[in-house]
């Protein structure tokens, strides 16, 4: 009984001490048509009480999926890698269940170099994975938007140059 406690206290310590990502990034075999479905299809509206006590339900958090998409260094262009990744995204966003969604792309940076720089090379990289998916997956140009994050949004704040830092995310505005 006492060594599951220490052990459970060494595992939260632990835990706490390990760099904070807050979002699982996808990448390379993890990109799947059926994970980005899954992370992008919303969850489905609260089911509405009427009662005295009922507490207002929480506006439910936008379905959005993390994607590591890489791009020619300090350059909007997409390696080869990415386009492949770019395909299996395609595909999941003309998908039965999300075709009547609308997304938006958030392009992020890293911090290395100027606060401005990167948010140019964020809005670049975002506008050129939609213009692929518009261009090369027949996904309608209106269910689209991209917009550029800079660096404001490190997901490890304690390696700025890490590759998670450098990432499009993919957000479904159903709310």
């Amino acid at each position: 009984m006492a060594a599951s406690r220490i052990l459970a206290s060494l595992l939260l310590v632990a835990s706490c001490c390990l760099p904070a990502v807050a979002q699982q990034v996808l990448q390379g075999a993890d990109i799947t048509e059926s994970a980005l479905v899954e992370a992008l299809t919303p969850p489905p509206a609260p089911m509405l009480t009427r009662g005295i006590n009922a507490a207002p339900a929480a506006a439910p958090k936008p379905a959005k999926a993390a994607l590591l998409i890489t791009f020619e260094t300090n350059a909007t262009v997409l390696t080869a890698g990415a386009k492949r990744e770019l395909d299996i995204v395609g595909r999941a966003l003309n998908t039965s269940r999300l075709a009547d969604f609308n997304f938006v792309i958030e392009g992020h940076a890293d911090p290395r170099g100027s606060a401005e720089k990167n948010q140019r090379l964020s809005e670049g990289r975002a506008s050129a994975v939609r213009e692929y998916l518009v261009q090369n997956q027949s996904v309608r140009d209106d269910r689209l938007k991209a917009v550029g994050k800079g660096d404001r949004e490190p997901l490890n704040s304690s390696n700025p140059a890490a590759p998670e830092n450098r990432r499009v995310v993919f957000v479904n505005m159903s709310h």
